[in-house]
């Protein structure tokens, strides 16, 4: 008997033979690209599968199996990783700079600024031809509008290679401004704070790495006797790290080893009221003050700390270039050799 045709002209069993073959295709292919994803180092000519799956899937009259079909799934992709990690070798890696300060390890060292100034800047114009002058010390006080003629008269003994700062312990801060050198100065207001309150709060050491020297003073210095630019020359004279000008011998509770004496020019002894920093040293009292001992009671004791230990580097530098030298001449020695005349390190 013939079998009915369809509209094509084409049986229905040849129809549904080619539909069972894309259907087994399209598996092969779905299966092929999850296996090899999920196990890319398995061999797939390894993987069985039960026989009631390879039986529905399998195409027996055209002679291609399952299995030459994930075959195929597999080769295609290998090639998709291989092609893939050929182009990830073209993008340009991520930066990471261990050596940056924390939390900028992933900014170029080029960009990287960890220190700042307090020189105030224009507006407008060019950055460059902002700054007229960079000074390079810092003095501070600690004030209130009582103590204004006294400050006018400390000021007023700074030349412009000094910035001016002052921290306002009373929150008044305009009547400053019928002075002419406050409208140049930093201006800091935080009502009944004392001196290391603000410094420890706004004098982090990259914050003054510019100045070479740093004055942290009272409100109430007498400074009719003092010179700003041959007190400079003095600590630069002696390598002074922490020091203070020598105090009136008249004026006030003073202690006596820090009275002014006509016939030295340098003491041993520093206290907190009127005491200059270099920025090494301030960059270890700067660690050392304690954000809740906040009147600095002691302080002055303590400030030995910051200035023994670069002294002691560099006596165990000479202690150690004597034994290497005394090391090398023994060596020379045992063995018969006349010693160099010296050693390099």
């Amino acid at each position: 008997m013939a079998k009915p045709l369809n509209g094509s002209g084409r049986s229905m069993p040849r129809s549904n033979e080619g539909m069972r073959l894309i259907f087994s295709a399209v598996v092969g292919v779905m299966l092929g690209y999850l296996f090899g994803i999920s196990f890319p180092t398995v061999n797939i000519t390894k993987l069985h599968f039960p026989s009631s799956i390879i039986s529905y899937i399998e195409d027996r009259n055209s002679g291609i199996t399952t299995q030459t079909l994930l075959n195929h799934a597999w080769a295609s992709a290998n090639n998709h990783k291989k092609n893939s990690s050929e182009s990830n070798t073209d993008e340009i890696p991520e930066i990471y700079v261990p050596t940056n300060p924390k939390g900028a390890e992933r900014l170029p060292p080029g960009i990287v600024v960890s220190e700042t100034d307090l020189y105030p800047r224009r507006l407008w114009g060019d950055p460059s031809e902002d700054l007229t002058s960079e000074p390079r010390y810092l003095v501070t006080f600690t004030v209130g509008i009582g103590q204004k003629a006294n400050i006018d008269a400390a000021v007023r003994k700074f030349s412009d290679k000094f910035t001016i700062m002052l921290f306002h312990y009373d929150g008044r801060t305009t009547e400053w401004d019928e002075f002419e050198w406050s409208k140049r100065a930093i201006h800091v207001s935080a009502r009944k704070q004392t001196k290391w309150w603000y410094a420890k709060r706004f004098l982090h050491p990259d914050v003054v790495a510019r100045y070479d020297y740093i004055f942290i003073w009272d409100e109430d210095l007498g400074v009719e006797h003092f010179n700003a630019e041959k007190y400079i020359e003095l600590v630069r004279k002696h390598g002074l790290e922490i020091s203070q000008p020598g105090l009136q011998p008249d004026r006030g509770l003073t202690w006596q080893m820090t009275k002014r004496r006509g016939d030295q020019e340098v003491h041993k002894f520093v206290e907190i009221m009127a005491t200059v920093f270099s920025r090494n040293a301030w960059r270890c009292v700067w660690h050392m003050i304690q954000n809740d001992l906040v009147h600095g009671w002691g302080l002055d004791f303590a400030l030995r700390k910051c200035v023994e230990v670069r002294a002691r580097c560099r006596k165990e530098w000479g202690i150690f270039q004597t034994r290497l030298a005394d090391a090398e001449k023994a060596y020379y020695l045992e063995r018969g050799i006349t010693p160099p005349n010296s050693t390099s390190v």
